[in-house]
Formats: structure tokens, C-alpha cells, sequence
């Protein structure tokens, strides 16, 4: 059964830094592309970041390159998403979503984890 478990949110301020972790189970991280994705109240669903190990693809939206950076352990068959700078607009609840390629469609989406950025 896959699952993917999100963590690693909480409440921090401007400027300041959190890791968001994506533990899989179920299947091989190093055999898929694992994105993230975040939702804030009223807004679309956005594409934050995605990785595929494999192929040595990362992907970043404009809103959040050279801010983030994601990583996978395969050890740990998890995923790492490093979000350093914060800002309040990336308040959001941020899930993690399994997909064959960074480009889409995903395949299962994971549980998320709520992300808050005060000023």
C-alpha cells in the first residue's frame, strides 16, 4: 500500500527556516518523481518543488527557487524539502505527491502538513 507521510511543518517567523520531511512507503522513492505542492486558503493548488533521483531532475516554481531545495535519502526513502527565507506568502498547507514524472499527472497524493510564516 503507498503511503506518504508529510512532516515537519509548524509556525516560524519571517525569514526563518523549516524542513519538511515525506516519508514513503509502499514503493521505491528512486523509481518515481516526488513533488511537493502547497494550497493556501482561497488560492489554487501550486507545484513547489519536485525531484526524480533517477534522472537527476529537480524542479522549483519561481515563487520559491533559490529559497528551497529538495533532497532525497534513499536509505530513508524519504524526501526533504529545505525552505530557508520564509516569507508569509508561503503560508500554506504543503503536501508531498507521488508522480512517475515531475511533470505530472500525480499518482497518489499524500498527507499534508500546515506551514505558517507570521510577519
Amino acid at each position: 500500500e503507498v503511503q506518504l507521510q508529510a512532516s515537519g511543518g509548524g509556525l516560524v517567523q519571517a525569514g526563518g527556516s523549516l524542513r519538511l520531511s515525506c516519508a514513503a512507503s509502499g514503493f521505491t522513492i528512486d523509481d518515481y518523481a516526488l513533488g511537493w505542492f502547497r494550497q493556501a486558503p482561497g488560492k489554487e493548488r501550486e507545484g513547489v518543488s519536485c525531484i526524480k533521483s533517477s534522472d537527476g531532475v529537480t524542479y522549483y516554481s519561481d515563487s520559491v527557487k533559490g529559497r528551497f531545495t529538495i533532497s532525497s535519502d534513499n536509505a530513508k526513502n524519504t524526501v526533504y524539502l529545505q525552505m530557508n527565507s520564509l516569507k508569509p506568502e508561503d503560508t500554506a498547507f504543503y503536501y508531498c505527491a507521488l508522480e512517475n514524472y515531475c511533470s505530472g499527472p500525480v499518482e497518489y497524493w499524500g498527507q499534508g502538513t500546515q506551514v505558517t510564516v507570521s510577519s
